[in-house]
């Protein structure tokens, strides 16, 4: 079973289809006791730092050893701390910071499609061509250092579009929104959790 958490952030029924339609048995909880059992976590992504963070932690989850995924905010929650709205602790996941676009690459936030450029073999991008169009809404990155970065994605700058440490996997797009491609990376993730 692969749980979706519910802290408190938007898009997490369109997840939650997304997931279904690649053949997951999926369900969307705040129950520790439900995730404990889960095979794969996926941690969805709309909203703000600091309020996805404090949520986590009031619940004290312990979050077993099983793979991770981090959309978007998600993502983003994996790096060691964010700089949205004042400086906070994420969970440590993957090492990083959560940044802000610098102002020269124009409009803020990055909306709509970009291209993913891969640089290192992944099992969650597996069977997805370099150069595939993912959807993107972001006004935040994470810096992280080369070793942890799967995929770049230009905006002005280049930024880590996808990230992985051992099994944990963040990606900033949203492959719920991304047609077939993005169902790809769910079905790829929905076969890393049943090994």
């Amino acid at each position: 079973m692969i749980a979706i958490i519910n802290y408190g952030v938007g898009n997490l029924r369109s997840v939650y289809n997304a997931l279904s339609k690649v053949g997951a048995e999926t369900v969307i909880t705040s129950d520790p006791d439900q995730i404990k059992k889960a095979s794969g976590i996926v941690f969805p992504g709309v909203g703000a730092f600091k309020s996805a963070i404090d949520k986590l932690r009031s619940k004290e989850y312990e979050f077993p050893d099983v793979p991770k995924l981090g959309i978007c905010l998600g993502m983003q929650l994996f790096a060691t701390r964010s700089f949205e709205n004042g400086v906070h602790e994420g969970l440590n996941y993957i090492p990083g910071e959560v940044i802000r676009f610098p102002k020269f690459v124009g409009k803020i936030p990055h909306m709509g499609w970009n291209e993913l450029r891969i640089r290192r073999e992944s099992d969650l991008f597996d069977g997805v061509e370099d150069g595939s169009m993912f959807y993107f809404v972001h006004s935040y990155y994470v810096k992280t250092d080369e070793k942890f970065i799967v995929a770049e994605t230009d905006y002005g700058i280049k930024f880590a579009s996808a990230i992985e440490s051992g099994n944990c996997f963040g990606i900033q797009f949203h492959p719920e929104k991304s047609g077939d491609t993005g169902l790809k990376i769910l079905e790829n993730f929905v076969r890393i959790a049943k090994r």
